[in-house]
């Protein structure tokens, strides 16, 4: 079991930076075992899949819409995951989720197990 904490969300202007993170609580298994997301769902819209990182050897992968302006990472001795989001655009306003995955990365949301409850990232024009 996987419990995730979201932090960092807040209100930025368009072209500002945000950072995330995302703290992970582990009661069985060893966090290397999971693949870390981050989604968003902006009102009205699908719960979109950002990026995601394996976080037994680092490998990431990222949305279309964020390649070249976020960057996620991990630090496995503090148990955290983090999404730096740079040149932020009205369109990424969304509440934004971690989700842990035991199987592998997906921009879809079905192989994750466990979702932390979401920080509320919102870009002013």
């Amino acid at each position: 079991q996987v419990q995730l904490v979201e932090s960092g969300g807040d209100l930025v202007q368009s072209g500002g930076s945000l950072r995330l993170s995302c703290a992970a609580s582990v009661f069985s298994l060893d966090l290397d075992s999971y693949y870390i997301g981050w989604f968003r769902q902006a009102p009205g819209k699908e719960r979109e899949g950002v990026s995601c990182i394996s976080m037994s050897d680092g490998r990431t992968s990222y949305a279309d819409a964020v390649e070249g302006r976020f960057t996620i990472s991990r630090d496995n001795a503090k148990n955290m995951v983090y999404l730096q989001m740079n040149s932020l655009k009205p369109e990424d306003t969304a509440i934004y989720y971690c989700a842990a995955s035991f199987y592998h990365c997906s921009g879809s949301p079905t192989p994750y197990d466990y979702w932390g409850q979401g920080t509320q990232v919102t870009v002013s024009s």
